[in-house]
């Protein structure tokens, strides 16, 4: 055990984040996501007793949010038609609230399939037990200051 570190984040976990490099990107998925076939060129951290904000909140204690881009965080859109509700993304904005000055407007959209082609090319990519639907999220890496 650590002091200061969230005790969600395990040793696996911080071996990962301390080895992506500026700009490489991780999935924090929701139960339903298909982790493991998207993750065949990533990392893939399982964490399946956790909830996405929980782990969103870790994270953010540690890793900082690229600067250099509009959007360093980005949610899976719903796709049109589909009758579902997404509470769980105002949770997430306040968590990134707390940890960026950028607040919701960090926050971007990407398109279901965009999102899947995206999160093929992640650093990687960790598997929650989240049960809420249109819950996985995407966090670029920012550089690290004093």
């Amino acid at each position: 055990m650590l002091k200061g570190i969230p005790s969600v984040l395990s040793p696996e976990l911080l071996k990962v984040l301390c080895e992506m490099g500026h700009s490489d990107r991780i999935v924090i998925a929701d139960g339903n996501f298909p982790v493991e076939s998207m993750g065949k060129n990533a990392k893939v951290v399982r964490l399946d007793g956790h909830g996405v904000p929980e782990i969103l909140d870790a994270i953010l204690q540690v890793f900082p949010l690229d600067t250099y881009v509009e959007h360093p965080v980005n949610l899976m859109e719903v796709m049109p038609g589909d009758p579902v509700e997404t509470p769980i993304w105002d949770e997430y904005k306040e968590i990134i609230s707390r940890h960026d000055d950028r607040g919701s407007a960090a926050v971007g959209n990407i398109e279901r399939f965009a999102f899947y082609d995206e999160a093929k090319t992640a650093y990687a990519i960790v598997a929650t037990g989240e049960m809420a639907v249109y819950a996985n999220v995407m966090l670029q890496k920012g550089v690290v200051k004093d």
